[in-house]
């Protein structure tokens, strides 16, 4: 299953298709600058920014318009054999612009909409993951990746700031110790490392771009046979919630669990789709 692309010359390429399964849409978006490793320019960074804000616009309700056409998931990946190599430093992206939270400036900056896409993102990696690439993938809520892939942070290696949350995310992640290590040496991380510190969420056994995407794909197609309703709020509360303490994280669950059962209990269905689903799974197990 693979997502027919736009045309080769853009340095964005994005499609969108129907998931065989679950019967509803995927977002995929490749950085297509191969020659260069996919090292971002100004042009990508535009192109990406257009791409997810309207995402995230499409995705700002609970309750998609049209539930036969909902969009399970976005999947952000790079064509030829690289992920991404961070910025291509002969034409990078403003670094103050991407520093600041000015609404003109945040307004081209892909990490701030890719923050605000209530439905999942997954980043299928493959090859390098550099630096801005690097901050790229931490912005996706699920990785998954081959044996190629090689994490690196060169922010120090250069005398650069990281703009896009690195310094905060990675510790999140892997912990503070390996992320201080990673960052402040500049190491490389392969592949059995990011999945065996939590890095690299799913590691598969098959090697090259197509098949991580494809991998990538099921993962979206998985997530689309779920409540598209209750994905998008269960993703909100469990990013809210990371950014609190325990105590207040568990606040905003309860929060949550409120707003949600008032409209479940008495709209009809889900109470009702749920006790079904329960029966049947103990019918089935009883048969074991």
């Amino acid at each position: 299953m693979t997502p027919s692309t736009g045309s080769s010359s853009e340095v964005v390429q994005v499609s969108r298709f129907t998931l065989p399964e679950s019967g509803k849409d995927v977002v995929v978006v490749s950085i297509n600058r191969p020659s260069v490793l996919n090292c971002f320019n100004s042009a990508v960074i535009k192109k990406l920014s257009d791409t997810f804000r309207k995402i995230a616009f499409e995705t700002s309700g609970d309750r998609p318009v049209d539930e036969d056409h909902d969009l399970a998931a976005v999947v952000l990946t790079g064509t030829g054999r690289s992920f991404c190599a961070g910025a291509d430093l002969s034409d990078p992206p403003d670094p103050i612009a991407q520093s600041s939270d000015l609404p003109e400036h945040l307004a081209n900056n892909p990490i701030h909409h890719m923050g605000r896409i209530r439905v999942p993102i997954i980043g299928a990696l493959h090859g390098f993951v550099i630096t801005g690439g690097f901050e790229l993938a931490l912005a996706c809520d699920v990785l998954v990746g081959d044996g190629s892939v090689l994490f690196r942070d060169t922010h120090v290696k250069f005398g650069l700031a990281p703009c896009w949350g690195l310094s905060q995310k990675l510790a999140r992640r892997v912990g503070p110790g390996r992320a201080r290590w990673a960052s402040l040496s500049a190491a490389k991380i392969d592949a059995d490392t990011a999945h065996r510190w939590g890095l690299l969420d799913v590691l598969i056994e098959a090697k090259g771009r197509e098949a991580v995407l494809a991998r990538a794909l099921e993962m979206a197609d998985q997530i689309g046979e779920n409540n598209s309703t209750m994905v998008k709020r269960y993703k909100r509360v469990m990013v809210e919630g990371g950014e609190k303490s325990l105590r207040d994280g568990l606040q905003r669950e309860r929060e949550l669990g409120i707003m949600h059962y008032v409209e479940a209990v008495h709209d009809g269905v889900t109470m009702s789709n749920a006790k079904e689903y329960i029966e049947g799974d103990v019918r089935r197990s009883s048969k074991l």
